[in-house]
């Protein structure tokens, strides 16, 4: 086993000088060193060595209550005794009011080092800005401080059987109930449904008030607490915890409400509109998934790469490490490419998203980067996979397990392809393509980002002149994706002299210069 390192100075150099979260009003560049490095160690010694465990442990349903793995529990609380939960939550509540972009560093560490107990904790920062936006001064009072010190985990309870990606069908009723609300029916997929590290667990409910046949105009978004504030617990109920290819630690539970006791969050009909400050939320939070996937898988095909020694040099006869190989060296710069490109990408989505001055920008980047990360994830672990060769198929290098985990990132919060979908029946009215257009034209020169725009411009009007542009969303995705790509590589590039190792750099965006603009072309050759 190749031990998990975080990948410290990669996430410095890409925020501090490709993203330039230096030009924040509030960022204090030895603070944010300081906070990354500290909890890149605390991920090291404290949250890595239990991923292997948690795959091979898994959770288990005991009484009608989740159990997490051996160690979980104690990491859990040595995380909530240093402050992480409240790492970005205002420090009115208890929190420590740190950036998107330093969450954001913070979240890929600890997808990398345990991708399964970060889903479990990774939803309280898009809880806590739902509550900030939608609930009421009372509501942030209680809640806030709560999900700040960790005793309070949150969740998202939105899918149900038949009703996945089409919201609409939601079945689940609330009713009211004196001065509250009563919540019936039955979620699926919920990521931390249960689980045995926090005192509570609230989850964030959509359920329908209006009549059947009101699509989404009839849904509303409500608290749920798991328990009330004696500690009697709620009536909701684990039916079932899911058996999964990947995340075996991570409770993925089917959970039945039986008239539990709930608080409208908003207006009456706004549900939607209020869990998608959370689900944007855990979109970019879910592309960081990805690179950190990506990364994880480069990191273990390097090290093995440079100790295993394949046939010997042509001059002089000495063993040679399959690191030398071309196909190797290919497969290596790839996934080091994509991990390196996919985190500029989101970190310059972040710092968008921090400065608050671009939302048609951080509108537009948000599914691309979901999308294209994730996709990345996965393609570097099955790169990693193949270096290692027979090894890499077997568990004990642990890259098997990056593909498993990562795979399911293609999925949740939306599926690759209904964003596409989206892309191309919503999103290319508005604001949102000019500020994409702008963002890439400002990442810098060079002939292959001027032929991708121009490949992508003309891509548009024939979509935007479709009679079926369904058909056109997934190679216009893969194109736009690619754009982006290539345009977050052009601004590594050009401040590549400042990184710790431009050699690496370089090498990767050769690679990347010699199959992106090739790959954009097939695309926009599927659309135009």
């Amino acid at each position: 086993m190749i031990p998990f390192r975080a990948p410290v100075d990669d996430i410095l150099f890409s925020l501090e000088h490709v993203a330039r979260a230096d030009r924040l009003p509030d960022w204090d560049a030895a603070l944010v060193r300081e906070v990354i490095g500290q909890f890149g160690r605390f991920a090291e010694t404290a949250i890595a060595p239990l991923d292997a465990v948690g795959d091979a442990q898994g959770c288990r349903l005991d009484q009608g209550r989740v159990r997490l793995p051996d160690g979980f529990a104690e990491t859990y609380r040595a995380y909530t005794e240093q402050g992480w939960p409240g790492l970005a939550l205002p420090e009115a509540h208890g929190g420590q009011g740190m950036s998107e972009p330093v969450l954001a560093a913070v979240s890929e560490i600890f997808s990398g080092a345990c991708h399964a107990l970060q889903m479990v904790a990774a939803l309280v920062p898009g809880a806590a800005r739902t509550l900030l936006g939608f609930g009421t001064p009372q509501q942030q009072a209680l809640w806030l401080p709560r999900l700040a010190s960790g005793t309070w985990l949150a969740t998202m309870a939105l899918t149900e059987p038949g009703a996945g990606s089409d919201l609409g069908a939601i079945r689940t009723r609330a009713v009211p109930d004196g001065d509250g609300w009563r919540i019936s029916g039955e979620k699926i997929f919920i990521s931390g449904g249960d689980q045995d590290l926090s005192e509570g667990i609230l989850h964030l409910v959509l359920a329908r008030t209006g009549v059947p046949g009101e699509g989404t105009r009839g849904l509303s978004l409500f608290l749920v607490p798991s328990q009330d504030e004696s500690g009697q617990r709620a009536p909701v109920t684990v039916a079932r915890l899911e058996e999964k290819m990947g995340l075996h630690a991570s409770p993925t539970c089917q959970l039945v409400f039986e008239g539990a006791p709930a608080e409208l969050v908003g207006a009456p009909g706004e549900g939607l509109r209020a869990m998608f400050t959370m689900m944007n939320h855990a979109r970019l939070d879910v592309a960081l998934q990805g690179v950190a996937h990506a990364a994880r898988a480069g990191a273990i095909a390097t090290a093995y790469a440079a100790e295993r020694r394949q046939g010997r040099d042509a001059q002089s006869g000495a063993p040679l490490a399959i690191a030398a190989h071309e196909d190797v060296r290919r497969m290596l710069e790839t996934a080091e490419a994509l991990a390196l490109g996919g985190r500029a990408l989101c970190h310059l989505a972040a710092v968008a998203l921090a400065r608050g001055d671009a939302p048609d920008l951080v509108g537009f980047l948000t599914p691309v980067c979901k999308v294209f990360c994730t996709e990345a994830g996965v393609t570097a672990a099955d790169l990693g996979i193949q270096v290692l060769g027979g090894y890499g198929y077997l568990s004990e290098y642990r890259v098997e397990q990056t593909l498993r985990d990562a795979r399911v990132t293609m999925i949740y919060e939306g599926t690759n392809g209904i964003h596409a979908l989206a892309l191309v029946t919503r999103q290319l009215r508005g604001g949102g393509p000019e500020a994409f257009e702008a963002f890439v034209a400002a990442s810098g020169g060079g002939e292959d980002l001027a032929e991708g725009l121009a490949l992508w411009r003309a891509a548009r009007a024939r979509v935007l002149a479709s009679s079926c542009p369904a058909a056109l969303a997934h190679p216009f995705m893969q194109l736009t994706a690619g754009l982006a790509y290539l345009a977050a590589w052009q601004r590594i590039i050009a401040v590549a002299d400042r990184s710790s190792d431009p050699t690496r750099l370089e090498r990767a965006a050769a690679r990347v210069r010699g199959s992106v603009p090739v790959a954009l072309r097939g695309w926009a050759a599927l659309v135009t």
